[in-house]
């Protein structure tokens, strides 16, 4: 059905918008780095923003590397026949992750510029497919009988946590909260109209896809950009949109590669046992945590399926997120005169939809595939164990340390 496979990405974005919004009032009314790390510390206890740290450190940030540099290396395959699939993703990660940990400079650079050509380049792809593609699929995007129970299905929710993952992001602009130039004014901007302009992207994208594709080339595969140009283009341009769709990942490889770092950071400085990712180099780099963060996803990259990754880490994330949602509610509740230079459009509908839909897509995804739900409540286990090692640990310095 085109009607509800559009409206799978649209409330797709609507999940994700919503949530920006309430990541946007936290993030002004509490601007400091580390994202759900810092917001669930505060909010609720330190052990819940340890474990939402050590949900980032482990997964957070090394899954979805993981997925955009396998996808990345499948386009590359696809247009570059016997390009080796699991070595260019490693790579990918490992030149990126040197270039990362040199200077801010250079990493702000590299991602400002891959930000500006994939923008560019998908605006070309969609309206050029249009042009002059040959044969216009004849699907339906107006709503059709049964479209409606298809929507209010398990199916549709499953698929959810598949598009929210293509959304991830939104929220990493609160990782570096401290390093934005007027994060009280600046932050709402970067989550809302950041959120909005790839959610707009998306529907066009797909779209396009549905039209100048049939379904059944696109079912089941990663690379349907690759597909998709291939039935527009011809087999022969169809090579060259595949390097520069894989040329768009990089990136997505790289904006989680510069946010996931921080909170490394973060946890560093506030529990001794890390102390060590706290450490900078003479440009004030967290080297040290991003060669970590570049070690976690290749280890994902070797050992386990894209499918996989996906289920078990979107899983995991979701609740990240719903956690911190939740925290708006109860920030407000608690404190409510503290100043907030933003306060979260449509609140409470806004925050009430995001969990209304994400707690959904949950309860559809753990009982339609336990195993990855069950894996990660035992990573949220092994990060309260951390922490209380990492208390006891801290506790013992402390005792151990003359005083005044």
């Amino acid at each position: 059905s085109g009607f509800v496979l559009m409206m799978l990405w649209a409330i797709g974005g609507v999940v994700a918008f919503c949530g920006a919004m309430s990541y946007a009032e936290l993030g002004a009314t509490l601007p400091k780095s580390g994202g759900e790390y810092y917001f669930l510390g505060r909010i609720y206890h330190p052990a819940a923003g340890f474990v939402s740290g050590w949900v980032s450190a482990t997964v957070g940030f090394a899954a979805p590397t993981a997925l955009a540099a396998i996808t990345f290396s499948k386009y590359l395959s696809r247009a570059l026949p016997g390009t080796p699939v699991t070595a260019s993703a490693v790579g990918l990660v490992t030149i990126l992750t040197l270039v990362h940990a040199t200077h801010r400079r250079t990493s702000g650079g590299v991602q400002v510029a891959f930000t500006a050509i994939k923008v560019g380049l998908i605006v070309v792809f969609c309206i050029g497919a249009m042009l002059v593609a040959g044969d216009i699929q004849p699907i339906v995007f107006s709503p059709q009988q049964g479209d409606i129970a298809l929507m209010t299905g398990g199916a549709f929710a499953v698929s959810l946590i598949y598009v929210s993952y293509a959304y991830t992001g939104w929220n990493v602009a609160t990782y570096l909260s401290s390093e934005l130039e007027n994060p009280q004014r600046n932050l709402p901007r970067v989550l809302g109209g950041g959120t909005l302009l790839v959610a707009l992207l998306y529907l066009a994208l797909n779209f396009v896809f549905l039209k100048v594709a049939p379904i059944d080339a696109m079912r089941g595969q990663v690379e349907v950009g690759y597909i998709a140009a291939e039935f527009a283009f011809g087999s022969g341009i169809a090579r060259i949109m595949g390097v520069i769709l894989a040329l768009l990942l990089i990136s997505t490889v790289s904006a989680m590669i510069i946010a996931g770092p921080r909170v490394y950071q973060a946890i560093g400085q506030d529990h001794s046992l890390f102390a060590v990712f706290a450490s900078t180099n003479r440009f004030e780099v967290p080297a040290l945590a991003i060669y970590f963060q570049g070690v976690v996803p290749i280890i994902f990259i070797v050992t386990l399926s894209f499918e996989f990754i996906l289920k078990f880490s979107g899983f995991i994330l979701a609740l990240n997120t719903l956690a911190t949602v939740v925290g708006l509610f109860v920030l407000r509740w608690r404190e409510p005169d503290r100043p907030r230079p933003f306060r979260a459009w449509g609140y409470p509908v806004t925050p009430i939809i995001f969990l209304a839909l994400t707690g959904w897509t949950l309860w559809y995804v753990f009982t339609d595939a336990p195993l990855p739900g069950l894996l990660a409540l035992g990573i949220i286990a092994a990060g309260l164990v951390s922490y209380a090692l990492s208390a006891r640990f801290d506790y013992t310095n402390a005792a151990a340390t003359p005083q005044d």
